[in-house]
């Protein structure tokens, strides 16, 4: 098992890496992690759709939802949220902010592209459709709620969430076997989920394919017939939140675990 100033002297060798990625490599990988995080949103969509009770419908998606970062953390790939850790780095002079700051933009982008890519399967290949296109009507009422948020709710919903990504990161890194690995990232994703917090890498999924489903006939008209409020979303909207959410995702991990906890551990 490695120690907090193992794991800590991992994160600043790992973004050593990162930050002399090819650009194309550096795409690729992005776009990975952001496939992976949609596929972890959208079959926990498919499972807590149909769950009446709002506390146990985030509970069943939890329990789904860290199949993204877990895939991730253990075949390796670029995820713009676990990447603000290279705020370590950056904060012993190891890595030099251009660089950091490249790394997050590209890495940004692919996200959303791979992210976005899933949602564009996830409606072409008729998932929406599941329990009479109540899971398209269930994809768009998550986006909408996401829009509706106000600025200061995204920032600071985007600071809970990456607090505990990047946690969920650091933990996986005390253990040397897979099975470690997923089961430390497994609990804090779970709890972000649960909490209802906002992940922009995740948003790159639930904003798109709430569009999506909304511009679908059939799912629209599910979201009619219940009644549903989707004024909110829009490109505007998916716009504002993830730009909120982002910030709040940069604050939490590069600041709140990436400063605090690397400060706390580093060796006198």
């Amino acid at each position: 098992m490695n120690t907090p100033p193992a794991i800590r002297d991992n994160q600043v060798a790992a973004a050593k890496t990162k930050t002399t990625l090819p650009f194309a490599k550096m795409v690729e990988l992005g776009a990975i992690a952001g496939a992976c995080i949609a596929l972890g949103a959208c079959t926990s969509s498919m499972a807590a759709h149909g769950v009446a009770n709002y506390g146990l419908a985030r509970l069943v998606a939890g329990a789904v939802f860290p199949v993204g970062l877990i895939l991730i953390v253990l075949v390796g790939a670029e995820l713009f949220t676990g990447n603000c850790l290279m705020s370590i780095a950056l904060a012993d002079g190891k890595v030099r902010p251009l660089p950091v700051v490249r790394n997050l933009a590209v890495v940004w982008c692919a996200n959303f592209a791979g992210a976005a890519a899933v949602a564009l399967l996830a409606w072409k290949s008729g998932q929406w459709g599941a329990s009479g296109f109540a899971l398209g009507a269930y994809t768009v009422r998550v986006a909408a709620a996401k829009a509706a948020l106000t600025p200061l709710q995204a920032f600071c919903s985007g600071i809970l969430c990456n607090i505990l990504v990047c946690l969920a990161i650091l933990a996986a890194g005390s253990s040397k076997r897979a099975s470690g690995k997923a089961i430390a990232t497994w609990f804090p994703i779970m709890a972000f989920v649960l909490g209802g917090f906002e992940h922009s890498v995740a948003n790159m999924y639930y904003l798109p394919a709430g569009l999506m489903a909304l511009a679908d006939c059939s799912c629209a008209a599910k979201v009619a017939a219940a009644g549903m409020d989707a004024s909110a979303l829009t490109i505007a909207g998916a716009a504002r939140n993830l730009f909120f959410v982002t910030l709040g995702n940069v604050v939490g991990g590069m600041v709140f675990v990436g400063l605090v906890w690397g400060a706390a551990h580093r060796k006198q």
